[in-house]
Parts: structure tokens; sequence; C-alpha cells
């Protein structure tokens, strides 16, 4: 993460999350380093699909694609970079192994991420499936996974 806070910093960039299954892990490993305060201008743990569509995220687009889908991880994206006015704003969506009975999907173990590039106008997009891991180690191979993409996009 070292490396892609010191790249928005030098690039004058700013960056924002709205974080659903990884509850706020990513904004974590952002202020785990010094000087993050100069890059990160928000962050949302939005766990709630009631939240999601208070941030932004089109109630039509989770009843046509359901809550953990690529779509809604977009809409995530560009809700809080629209919201914060960031360069960059990350969407994450998913369920690491474990059905809701209130959302009910065909697969309850991927992962939808998108980070939304504003000065591009362009979605980076990617789906993970979690690991036969706890919780929390999933959290962290979802948001290990993140960083590599940041890499690649600031």
């Amino acid at each position: 993460m070292n490396e892609v806070v010191n790249r928005l910093i030098k690039n004058n960039r700013t960056i924002s999350t709205m974080e659903s299954c990884t509850g706020g892990l990513l904004a974590s490993e952002i202020t785990n380093i010094p000087d993050s305060s100069k890059i990160l201008k928000f962050s949302a743990v939005t766990y709630s699909n009631e939240f999601k569509i208070k941030m932004g995220v089109n109630s039509d687009t989770i009843d046509k694609y359901t809550v953990y889908s690529v779509e809604v991880a977009m809409e995530m994206s560009k809700a809080i970079t629209d919201f914060t006015n960031s360069d960059y704003g990350v969407g994450i969506t998913g369920q690491l192994k474990k059905a809701d009975d209130a959302n009910p999907t065909d697969n309850d173990n991927l992962v939808y991420v998108s980070v939304y590039d504003r000065n591009k106008n362009y979605y980076y997009t990617m789906s993970l499936e979690a690991l036969d891991l706890p919780r929390s180690e999933n959290k962290k191979y979802v948001v290990n996974r993140i960083i590599d993409l940041l890499k690649t996009i600031v």
C-alpha cells in the first residue's frame, strides 16, 4: 500500500472508498501509511442495501443484478467518487462464503471490485472468488488483490 499512497501523493491525486464485505479494511490499510490524510478523502462502509442506495447506488441496479454484482460495484465506485470529488473511487461488494437470505444469489463466494478513474471516466473491474479460509483472511486476500490492482492504475 506504501507504493499506492506515495504515487497518489506524488501525483496530487485523491481516493475514496465504499466498502461492503471488506468492512473498511481497505481504508484501514490506506491509513496505516504516513501522510495518507493527503490522499484519502472519505471512506464509507455500506453493509446494507439501504445505505448503498443513500450513497448513490440505484435501487433498480440492485433489483436487476443483485447487490452482489459488478454493476453494483461500479455504481459504488462512481457514487463515492462523485460524493467526494476524488480522482479515484473504489467500490467493493460481494460474499465471503456466507449466504445472505435477504439478497439471494447463485454464488455465495464471489467479491466484485470496481475502481473508477474520474479523470479518464473509466472503470477498472475484477471479480474474486473467496478462498477456503476464515472470513478475516478472505478480507485480507481481497484487499491485497485490490492493492495490486491499484498499483497498476495509479
